[in-house]
């Protein structure tokens, strides 16, 4: 028995000196060859690395200039476009505004008849006719958002008003108006056309 035992032990260390053998060269090879496959160390000159940073910095100078030229040129169209878009709506304003005006002379016109119509054709049918047109007209120009300006009994203001004379008057203050001679009309925040007043001193 003594003599098997003493066999298989013999047995079982050569067979883990074989072990540590394969062991050993296993890793003498991986020293051999580089740690991973496709990877290469690659030296540069301390000058040549020292040129490339140079080289990047230049080019990162350079985007930073292109990228905040074209910033400021898309922020300049920008302002062209709100600039154009402006102007299109001031022309379009300023034609609205003369065509207006050219109504608001044919209205004037129809009042001054109305006002002056004869006593005794005031029932006459044709009268009537043209009280409707006119109230027509005034109709057309309020949907399109044209307002008198208020003017009897008011304060003289220059931005409203358009003073023809100033008058002594004792039964009106200093800057009352007196009388309006010709209706004035807004449109939105712009004047259409000022009431032309008389003003008393």
């Amino acid at each position: 028995m003594a003599d098997k035992e003493k066999k298989k032990k013999k047995n079982e260390e050569e067979i883990v000196e074989e072990v540590e053998e394969e062991v050993e060269e296993t890793s003498e090879d991986e020293k051999k060859e580089p740690a991973e496959e496709g990877q290469e160390m690659i030296t540069v000159p301390l000058k040549d690395y020292a040129e490339q940073l140079e080289e990047l910095d230049d080019l990162r100078k350079k985007v930073d200039e292109f990228s905040a030229g074209w910033q400021r040129e898309r922020a300049d169209f920008s302002n062209y476009r709100k600039r154009m878009a402006q102007n299109q709506e001031l022309e379009r304003s300023t034609s609205r505004i003369e065509i207006i005006r050219k109504y608001l002379d044919v209205h004037d016109d129809l009042e001054r008849a109305l006002k002056n119509v004869p006593k005794d054709m005031e029932k006459l049918d044709w009268i009537g006719g043209i009280r409707l047109i006119d109230q027509k007209l005034r109709n057309v120009l309020e949907s399109e958002g044209v307002k008198r300006i208020p003017a009897e009994e008011q304060e003289f203001d220059p931005n409203l008003h358009e003073a023809i004379s100033h008058e002594e008057n004792p039964d009106f203050e200093s800057g009352e108006i007196i009388e309006v001679v010709q209706q004035g009309y807004t449109l939105g925040d712009r004047v259409v056309r000022p009431a032309r007043v008389r003003v008393a001193k």
